[in-house]
């Protein structure tokens, strides 16, 4: 587990690397690919062992008998969460994006809104709008620097033609670990407005010490209308599996689910199927646990040299490899600073309007990377910004 090795991605497809330049401007040759969220790590090798097994035995053809496969999930989510699933509940999609769209699609109609505690992953709403649906924007607040929620106003927003709501958690792009109490608020909410709750867990892997992920499945009052979404490709950095898994306790809403995964003729690859059971696995668990103290230690140089930079915050990061920066209290408007970190510093960012309302004044930054590249971007944001000195 070599996390400070420097694997060049360039001209190997990936969408984070040889995107950047036709995106940004910023050419892979001087530049720092920060935006797309996956890790420029390999994964454990009891994944690659997978794959290399598939391709020793050289016939890659259609995947039957998911019984180990799911035991590794339900292993997976009792040992490293408490939570205990039933295997008929789980789905398996092409992805959590995938998964999203399929909820919108099976427990939502034309026309209905989807709230979205906003700024977060801007694909929930580009989803909800490609299906026909009314994304419901429900700002979260910044109290001390973090995110929370203001149910009360929530619920004044409602007009009754909303079917659904997303949480991110933990969140992204703000890093929150939701407590037992936000969660519950959560839960309280979708009932009180009778609202189907999607809880897209996909970063649930990625915790800094000193906080516990809860999930919502281990809320009360939300089993009969919940869906959960969870996937080893963000954890163990195999994004490009597209393998995700939507999780439903209640018996009528799988039924419902089933129907729209047969007639959109959905099912998984077989890859992704192998490189999933081999990564829910002792061996896996340990190579999480080495990656998030490695993050961890990404995460305090990172903030320490950007917080170090007048008017320039990054939003203390519970979770996730995604910094969350506020550059509002510099001055400049979004086009100049963000010109600064990309042109200037040139670094390649995810920028915090598509990210939805409250995202105006940040940009996100993908910490998951060498501890080299890290400090090399602190020290060309330092110089980038060096007149606020």
């Amino acid at each position: 587990m070599n996390f400070d090795e420097i694997i060049d991605r360039v001209g190997t497809h990936s969408s984070k690397w040889d995107m950047m330049e036709p995106i940004y401007g910023v050419s892979p040759k001087d530049g720092i690919a920060m935006w797309v969220a996956d890790m420029d790590f390999r994964p454990p090798a009891c994944v690659s062992n997978a794959i290399a097994a598939m391709h020793d035995h050289g016939i890659y053809g259609y995947f039957g008998d998911e019984g180990a496969y799911r035991a590794a999930i339900q292993w997976w989510m009792k040992e490293r969460h408490g939570w205990s699933v039933d295997r008929d509940a789980i789905f398996t999609t092409h992805g959590l994006v995938n998964g999203t769209a399929m909820c919108v699609d099976a427990f939502t109609a034309p026309g209905d809104g989807v709230v979205l505690f906003t700024p977060v992953y801007h694909a929930f709403a580009r989803v909800i709008k490609a299906a026909g649906r009314k994304v419901v924007e429900c700002p979260l607040t910044l109290e001390s620097g973090k995110y929370q929620m203001d149910f009360a106003a929530y619920d004044a927003q409602m007009t009754g033609r909303e079917t659904m709501v997303i949480l991110c958690s933990p969140h992204n792009p703000g890093g929150r670990v939701w407590t037992r109490d936000e969660l519950q608020g959560v839960a309280d909410f979708a009932r009180r407005h009778d609202l189907i709750l999607v809880s897209d867990e996909i970063h649930h892997d990625l915790i800094m010490p000193g906080h516990r992920h809860i999930p919502m499945a281990n809320i009360d009052g939300i089993e009969d209308r919940l869906a959960m979404l969870t996937a080893t490709t963000k954890t163990f950095n195999i994004a490009g599996s597209h393998t995700g898994n939507v999780i439903i306790p209640d018996e009528g809403l799988r039924t419902r689910f089933a129907t729209r995964m047969v007639a959109l003729g959905l099912s998984a690859n077989s890859f992704g199927l192998f490189m999933a059971e081999a990564a829910y696995s002792p061996e896996g668990a340990a190579w999480v646990d080495a990656v998030c103290a490695y993050l961890d230690g990404n995460r305090q140089i990172f903030d320490a040299g950007v917080n170090a930079i007048p008017g320039v915050t990054s939003m203390p990061l519970e979770s996730t490899y995604l910094a969350w920066v506020d550059f509002s209290g510099t001055g400049m408007t979004r086009e100049e600073f963000t010109s600064r970190v990309e042109q200037t510093a040139r670094i390649a960012v995810s920028h915090g309007p598509t990210f939805g309302a409250g995202g105006e004044n940040y940009l996100r930054f993908n910490i998951a990377t060498p501890r080299a590249r890290v400090q090399e971007a602190v020290e060309r944001l330092t110089k980038a910004f060096s007149d606020l000195q």
